[in-house]
């Protein structure tokens, strides 16, 4: 007996791939309940139909040689539990989500994986954008010794926003009650972008930097370094930053002073950025952060692995919507 193979049942061929694709879009951006209530199916049929959807959008999508890679850590428990996701900057999307940690041996799990599926594997990559995590860094240097290292801005900011923090404890302590009032509860302001604070945000920020000098240079210190990815020359990226150090000489902020010499020890990743060639798109890494911190959320409890690692793979590939269209 022949049977006749139709390419437009899904796989398995209980439901048609109209329907499938229809699922799939909804589930984009809507939790797996809410699709099931809406279509009057189980929850664990709308997560199988979802799963065979993404796996065809994967199949249909070419995997080419990557030029400029992204790796991040993604922490998918509590204890410390993380995966590690790579990501085509230049194709702006993930291509590797996998690990059983954020170690050197897992990331080289990726370089095999890469190997395997593309023409020129690790070869290819010439410009790799990471944190200044020393196995990620390692990993580099023994699969893909040609790429160049850069280090992550948002990263390297964020350990610039943990110094000021702890000016605003220190300065919390040393603060008599009447001054602390200004100091409580603003860390949000403090290290945010002015850009991104509410007029009362504005305000409060205003206050505190007025009454405490000691924040008001650490915020200042803050603010300017960022202009350090904006120069296009190794040089005049050494000479801001030289004239950066010398600022904290006499302000006695030892958080300041500590991530300086963690700068100083990782220069070379972040004078790289100053050639024009590395002028890469720092800001998809941390939006691809961002995007997978909404996929956890709303998988909340899901502890299906590969689910995650299809949603993580797929959220940035844009299918068309399919059409209702019965004719």
């Amino acid at each position: 007996m022949k049977r006749e193979k139709l390419e437009w049942l899904a796989t398995p061929p209980k439901f048609t791939r109209r329907f499938e694709d229809e699922i799939g879009y909804r589930l984009r951006d809507t939790p797996i309940s809410t699709v099931a209530d809406l279509l009057d199916l189980s929850w664990d049929q709308v997560k199988r139909i979802e799963m065979a959807y993404m796996n065809r959008l994967l199949d249909a999508t070419p995997i080419e040689t990557p030029r400029v890679i992204g790796a991040d850590e993604i922490a998918i428990k509590k204890r410390h539990q993380y995966r590690i996701v790579v990501s085509d900057l230049e194709r702006r999307r993930p291509i590797w989500f996998g690990g059983k940690d954020r170690s050197e041996e897992s990331f080289a799990e990726f370089f095999a994986w890469l190997n395997g599926h593309t023409q020129r594997g690790a070869a290819g990559v010439e410009v790799a954008v990471v944190d200044m995590w020393k196995p990620f860094e390692n990993g580099l240097r023994r699969h893909a010794p040609q790429a160049v290292i850069v280090y992550d801005k948002f990263h390297v900011m964020r350990h610039l926003g943990e110094a000021l923090d702890r000016v605003r404890k220190d300065e919390y302590r040393r603060a008599s009650e009447a001054d602390r009032r200004f100091i409580k509860g603003q860390k949000f302001t403090l290290l945010s972008a002015p850009q991104h604070l509410t007029l009362s945000g504005r305000k409060s920020l205003a206050l505190l930097l007025k009454v405490n000098q000691r924040l008001h240079r650490a915020y200042l210190l803050k603010e300017t370094f960022g202009q350090l990815w904006g120069f296009r020359r190794p040089g005049w990226a050494r000479r801001f930053f030289e004239r950066w150090k010398d600022q904290l000489r006499w302000q006695r902020l030892p958080s300041f002073q500590r991530f300086a010499a963690m700068i100083e020890r990782h220069w070379n990743g972040i004078e790289a950025y100053s050639l024009p060639e590395n002028k890469v798109s720092l800001g998809l890494v941390e939006g691809i952060n961002n995007k997978i911190r909404v996929i956890q959320r709303r998988a909340y409890g899901l502890r299906d692995q590969e689910y995650l690692r299809l949603k993580v793979l797929t959220a940035f590939l844009h299918p068309q919507k399919p059409s209702l269209d019965t004719h």
